[in-house]
């Protein structure tokens, strides 16, 4: 049977049980996968929810436009519907946000307006500001405003709940939801508490959020606020979703530890989540201690990897940030002070370049013209050309030269150099802040990945 639109897909997500990264806790953790939903994210529920109560409230009408502030995730959701029932979209969003997200909504009609992030909110420039004076100026326009608009928690009360509850059979003892306007991490802790009032409701929050604080001590307090680049949750203000009563605990975690917590679920567990996901997890695991044998956790992964392609996922964005910690050709090099590379010019005599062998023990030879990489020579390309000529070695380098040396990045990974090391190419060059030369081998490859 078929569907007559994407929109009945949304909803009735899996809930999938984590086996590697929880091993070592005492209960049962499950994953409420929400990047099964066709926008790829838990929001494409509160964004048809919000639209329809609009439509039931005639605060839209047909052939209107739909005005948001939003990280991706809603303007997705409310896309899709806007797609299907003849609206129009114009979505603010800040420069934090990955240009993955800004260019998913253009792809299904969406205007997109990207606003500056670290402005205060009621600052003209911020992207709630943005929105709210187009939502005056563009004729049949909606503002949707999922901060304050209550339709976003009803959603969750009305399907993320129950779906967990009947997933769980009742047996759900923690909610775990990395919290941003609070529709999902109340709208389902209002319906499960509802069914089990001792169901424990954990939020998770960033550091540069004022939510934790504002939930321990009832102050909306801005010197919490500053920059962060954690994505889609933690708030500069209190949304009017939120109802701290159904909460139990925060806990902030922090951007390093969230980005890395994703790419453990993406090659540990085979999901591939998106920056809250690993920081829910993360959460959880600096909360551990308060579980029990018999536990049944149950955590919301929002949304899907690819919007992060550009960022978590990227080797480079992580370490620019000081969030991956991997071997560079920077670290191989690192240990040999102040040694220099040894190197031949191309005028000097074969014979040349092997007593330099002999006397570092070195196989791989750059060939420089002046502070040019100009070419290479190799023990075994020159072992073959002079079991042929034996005489080889009175001529000039440059006559018998090889191939250059491919160059990389100083901070190149020592996994990516081993994709230019091959039969004929036994080395890679890279130059340091200075501008100096330096050689690292198969040799150093081989030696850094058995350490």
């Amino acid at each position: 049977m078929w569907l007559n639109n994407i929109l009945e897909t949304i909803g009735h997500t899996p809930l999938i049980k984590l086996n590697k990264i929880t091993e070592n806790l005492p209960c049962t953790v499950l994953a409420k996968v929400e990047y099964f939903n066709p926008g790829n994210s838990i929001k494409d529920r509160m964004a048809l929810k919000m639209l329809e109560v609009a439509e039931q409230e005639g605060k839209i009408k047909p052939g209107g436009t739909i005005i948001e502030g939003t990280s991706g995730n809603t303007g997705m959701g409310l896309a899709l519907a806007a797609c299907v029932k003849g609206y129009k979209c114009i979505f603010t969003t800040t420069d934090k946000q990955s240009k993955e997200k800004a260019d998913i909504l253009k792809a299904v009609g969406a205007e997109v307006i990207v606003c500056p992030t670290n402005v205060d909110p009621d600052d003209p420039r911020s992207y709630y500001s943005v929105s709210k004076r187009l939502a005056t100026e563009v004729p049949n326009s909606w503002y949707v405003n999922q901060y304050d608009n209550l339709a976003n928690r009803l959603a969750h009360y009305e399907q993320t709940g129950p779906e967990i509850w009947e997933q769980t059979e009742g047996k759900i003892t923690h909610l775990v939801v990395a919290a941003g306007t609070g529709g999902t991490i109340v709208g389902t802790a209002q319906y499960l508490k509802e069914k089990n009032p001792n169901i424990k409701v954990w939020a998770i929050d960033t550091y540069g959020s004022l939510l934790k604080k504002y939930f321990d001590t009832g102050e909306i307090d801005h010197k919490e606020v500053y920059p962060y680049i954690s994505e889609g949750f933690g708030e500069d203000f209190v949304p009017a979703n939120y109802d701290m009563r159904v909460i139990d605990a925060f806990t902030k975690v922090t951007d390093k530890d969230g980005a890395i917590m994703a790419r453990r679920i993406a090659k540990e567990e085979g999901m591939f989540c998106g920056y809250s996901a690993g920081s829910c997890l993360q959460g959880l695991m600096q909360m551990k201690n308060e579980l029990k044998k018999d536990d049944v956790v149950v955590l919301i992964f929002h949304d899907h990897g690819s919007r992060y392609v550009a960022k978590i996922y990227n080797d480079q964005w992580m370490m620019e940030r000081g969030f991956l910690e991997v071997k560079t050709f920077k670290d191989l090099v690192s240990g040999r002070g102040t040694k220099k590379l040894v190197t031949v010019t191309g005028n000097q005599t074969v014979q040349e370049a092997i007593e330099l062998m002999k006397k570092y023990d070195i196989e791989n030879i750059p060939v420089m013209e002046g502070e040019n990489n100009a070419g290479s020579i190799s023990e075994g390309g020159l072992f073959n050309k002079i079991l042929n000529n034996a005489e080889i070695k009175n001529q000039t380098v440059e006559s018998v030269m090889e191939k250059p040396y491919p160059e990389v990045a100083f901070d190149t990974p020592v996994e990516r150099l081993s994709a230019y090391i091959t039969k004929e190419n036994g080395a890679v060059l890279s130059r340091d802040e200075s501008g100096s030369y330096h050689i690292v081998t198969k040799y150093d490859i081989i030696q850094s990945l058995t350490k």
